[in-house]
């Protein structure tokens, strides 16, 4: 199979640009006219300096030559101000872009590679490591390539007046650039370092903040605090080991390359007295070196950002180039019915199976519940069948569908699924409940937080409905979020609904009253709970026992009491705890 070529960083810029890239066209344009127009003075002022040797004694004539250099400095800097403008107008659509097409890849992956990666670090290449590369797209497009135009008029206009000389002045650019090059060894492993290192903070720094609660109440505050210094530390130390790795040759290299008149005035001197070159032209070359001082210097200086404005779009596009859950655009077969079946089901994470040949039926408008030991493969199960991965081997149908067959729109429109890590958004309660269905009424939210047994606390809250849940629900307690989730889920009124132990965080009278309202509300419809309380799911009309990624037994509860020792074995202890509870 041919191996797909590799975008560069100005390809993906480009693409990105869409629509802008007029406004990075005008941009260059400007910054051309600008860098040009503040080029010409030193024309002017080498004539200036060749009147005032010929004996020019006329004042009006320098005064107007002074007006000529005062319109090109105002022309330059208004060319500037344009080009800027042009050009942060267009880095800005850029960066949107960039974050638009990260979230929507998000929503797009398998959530397996979603949580591959560490806490924090989706959030840190999206809105930090993005919004840091917006200086330097933002000049780097005009700036870069008009001071890099520019100076090669002012070369064809040297190699003009003597081309010799022009070769000599140069001489210090190669140089100068060797040392640039010895300062660029190791740069690139250096700089994905300090990325590592910069992920590796930012994830302990989370980390260290969310589970502050956690290490106060265990007295690991200073175990915690340690690794979060010693992150501290790293991030630190690999930009100081790599600058202080540069710092010589980076100093010769800024240096030597605008060091154009080391060799032009001994030379230029010598070519004057022997007769080669005349005062005027000799003074031309001197003023037109000084003028390709600047846009050297204003290359090189962006050379390190260019660098790591590189690794940040590798960053968002290695995430962008991440496969998708494979799904079609139409759905061409409608399913017969609400029904889910497992077809030799074989799935892992990363290199490890996790289920061996899972086969299973579903039955529409059923009450199903997954039991099983702990880590023995009841929420994976629960997951494919919300289509968050994509099985390794087998199939997974719905309604006699392979739901890989199903466009992922519409497969989310029928399934609802409501985990024991539950998630709120900073919104008032009712906009959190409404998400499972945006156009319904407040009525209808406020009935199936009621049906849910949610409507009683809300209206305890400080303002009801309107109560701000908080940063991941964070104003609410943890059996406040998930009754809250379940009735969003309800609302959605989605045939399937799934409830991966739901209701952990309930206490007994609200998980009752949890059951009672679910039992109500999924009538006809197919639902497939995971519960930490058996007594809970005692009249299911199937149970699935898991046991190490296969399914070890199913049926109800009085036939599997009768002939699955792991399942009888689960329930005496589930009693057994219920009566310490009640002793």
């Amino acid at each position: 199979m041919e191996k797909k070529k590799k975008k560069s960083t100005l390809a993906w810029i480009v693409e990105f640009a869409g629509m802008d890239k007029s406004s990075y066209i005008l941009s260059i344009i400007f910054a051309i006219l600008s860098v040009g127009a503040g080029f010409v003075p030193y024309i002017f002022v080498a004539d200036i300096v060749n009147s005032l040797i010929s004996g020019e004694r006329d004042m009006s004539y320098y005064l107007v030559k002074c007006g000529y250099i005062a319109i090109c400095w105002l022309v330059s800097k208004i060319c500037h101000v344009v080009s800027t403008v042009n050009s942060h107008r267009a880095t800005f659509g850029v960066l949107a872009e960039i974050r638009r097409r990260l979230t929507d890849k998000l929503s797009r992956m398998p959530l397996g590679d979603v949580l591959d990666a560490p806490s924090g670090s989706y959030k840190n290449i999206i809105v930090e490591r993005v919004d840091s590369i917006e200086t330097t797209l933002a000049h780097i497009v005009p700036e870069v390539l008009s001071n890099a135009i520019v100076p090669v008029g002012i070369l064809i206009i040297m190699i003009r007046v003597d081309w010799r000389l022009t070769l000599l002045a140069l001489i210090s650019v190669p140089v100068g650039l060797v040392f640039y090059s010895l300062m660029m060894v190791g740069a690139t492993e250096s700089f994905n370092n300090t990325i590592i290192k910069t992920k590796a903070l930012n994830d302990t720094a989370v980390e260290y903040i969310n589970g502050i609660e956690v290490i106060k109440a265990f007295g690991k505050t200073k175990s915690s605090y340690e690794k979060f210094i010693v992150a501290a530390r790293e991030g630190a130390d690999c930009f100081i080991e790599w600058m202080r790795r540069c710092d010589l040759w980076q100093n010769l290299a800024l240096a030597l390359l605008p060091a154009q008149l080391l060799t032009l005035l001994p030379f230029t001197g010598w070519f004057y007295m022997s007769g080669r070159i005349d005062a005027s032209d000799a003074i031309l070359l001197i003023i037109l070196t000084l003028g390709l001082v600047s846009p050297f210097m204003i290359i090189s200086g962006y050379a390190d950002s260019m660098s790591k404005m590189g690794s940040i779009i590798g960053e968002a596009t290695e995430i962008l180039e991440k496969e998708d859950l494979i799904r079609p655009d139409v759905l061409m077969n409608i399913p017969s019915d609400n029904s889910i079946e497992f077809s030799n089901v074989h799935f892992g994470y990363k290199e490890q199976e996790v289920l061996h040949g899972i086969n299973l039926v579903i039955k529409e408008g059923t009450v199903n519940a997954l039991v099983g030991p702990s880590g023995s493969g009841k929420s994976t199960i629960a997951k494919l069948i919300a289509s968050f991965w994509d099985v390794n081997k087998g199939s997974v149908s719905y309604g006699g569908v392979d739901i890989r067959n199903i466009p992922l729109e519409e497969y989310n429109k029928r399934i609802a699924y409501v985990s024991q890590d539950n998630y709120l958004f900073y919104e008032t309660v009712m906009e959190n409940i409404r998400m499972g269905c945006p156009g319904a009424s407040d009525e209808d939210v406020m009935n199936a937080a009621k049906a849910c047994g949610c409507h009683d606390f809300i209206m305890n809250l400080e303002k009801g409905y309107d109560t701000v849940a908080g940063g991941a629900g964070g104003h609410l307690s943890g059996g406040e979020r998930q009754r809250i989730s379940i009735a969003r889920a309800m609302l959605k009124n989605a045939p399937v609904i799934i409830l991966d132990e739901a209701t952990a965080y309930t206490d007994p009278e609200n998980e009752a009253l949890v059951q009672r309202s679910v039992a109500t509300l999924v009538s006809g419809k197919t639902l497939i709970v995971i519960a930490h309380r058996l007594s809970t799911i005692a009249s299911a009309d199937q149970i699935i026992v898991i046991n190490n990624g296969n399914v070890e037994d199913v049926g109800t509860q009085e036939e599997l009491l009768e002939r699955s020792s792991l399942y009888r074995n689960m329930w005496n202890a589930h009693i057994s705890s219920k009566d310490s509870e009640v002793a």
